[in-house]
């Protein structure tokens, strides 16, 4: 016997009801732990290695150095994470041997930048800067002393090039006279300077 559907128009609330399902139901199939919702709702969908590619997987937080703010084990400017194929992912080798990911093996290791710091505080420098810049102390501190005796000598070229120095080293413009960069909390706020120079090149876009 078929069902009969209602002559009468939806209620509001019936059809705000549906509208939620069907959107969670998209969001968990599709997200990154879509296939472990579809093996457990008794679908047959299995994921294959160049799914991976989509985002089917998960990557673990950076271990963090309390000393540097930097990602453990840094060799080359480049720090590694484990990640973890979603369930019912399959990768064949070249060889022809499968492997089945069931979420809790580590599919490969992603690489992440790192820096190099070689001692030098940020939030020191800054406070440097603002305090203690008509004397110089911002430039001994970051390895300048010339520059820094300079400032000493004329009360920071009598404000200016202090103003100027606080403004620089706030913009991350000056750094540590060894090429380092600041040590910085990796999870806070960090500025990205971005340039356009003769070695830069635009990358081919690839469309599906």
């Amino acid at each position: 016997m078929a069902a009969a559907w209602p002559s009468g128009p939806a209620a509001p609330e019936a059809v705000a009801a549906q509208l939620l399902g069907v959107l969670w139901l998209v969001s968990v199939t599709t997200g990154p732990w879509g296939a472990a919702a579809i093996a457990a709702a008794g679908g047959e969908e299995t994921l294959k290695c160049e799914d991976l590619k989509l985002g089917q997987y998960i990557c673990k937080d950076p271990k963090i150095n309390d000393a540097t703010q930097e990602p453990v084990n840094c060799t080359n400017y480049t720090a590694h994470v484990p990640c973890f194929p979603a369930p019912n992912v399959t990768c064949k080798d070249f060889s022809g041997n499968e492997t089945h990911f069931t979420g809790n093996e580590v599919g490969f290791l992603k690489p992440i930048s790192c820096r190099n710091v070689n001692g030098y505080s940020y939030k020191v420098a800054v406070a440097l800067s603002l305090f203690l810049g008509w004397l110089g102390a911002d430039r001994f501190y970051l390895g300048y002393p010339a520059l820094g005796l300079l400032k000493f000598c004329t009360v920071g070229f009598c404000g200016i090039g202090s103003l100027i120095d606080f403004i620089l080293i706030s913009m991350q413009i000056v750094g540590p006279s060894d090429g380092s960069s600041y040590i910085i909390d990796y999870y806070g706020t960090r500025l990205t300077r971005l340039s356009i120079t003769n070695e830069t090149f635009r990358k081919t876009q690839l469309y599906p």
